[in-house]
């Protein structure tokens, strides 16, 4: 993969690249959005812990492609307050390599069960 962050414009705020380009020929992998809940439905109160599964269900995805967290190419993320920002941002840094792919991380109104306050989706690609 390619990293593009021009110098000519602001570097990216945290560790995300302003673009990364998928050579011709890579298989792409399209995730859904992951929410942090377990396998037996629990979900952690903090966003932090819901991120870090969120993370975990992504990982186990990878690897069912034959992939892994280097692969991905592109993260949307979605928190439900201002103030999971960076319980979100931790977790997602000790799963991506610097520099991060390609990333917009925003702020939603909430998701479809209350309790959710994180939800992240992927796009990977792999030369094979």
């Amino acid at each position: 993969m390619r990293i593009h962050t021009p110098d000519t414009i602001r570097p990216p705020f945290a560790n995300y690249s302003h673009a990364v380009e998928v050579p011709p020929g890579a298989r792409l992998l399209f995730a859904s959005g992951q929410l942090g809940i377990t396998r037996n439905d629990e979900v952690p109160d903090d966003a932090g812990a819901q991120a870090e599964l969120c993370f975990r269900a992504i990982g186990a995805i990878l690897q069912s492609a034959e992939m892994d967290f280097s692969n991905i190419v592109r993260i949307n993320a979605f928190v439900s307050a201002r103030e999971h920002l960076k319980p979100y941002m931790e977790a997602r840094d000790r799963f991506v390599a610097t520099p991060g792919p390609a990333s917009t991380l925003m702020i939603v109104s909430g998701f479809a069960r209350e309790v959710f306050k994180v939800e992240v989706e992927v796009i990977a690609a792999k030369v094979d």
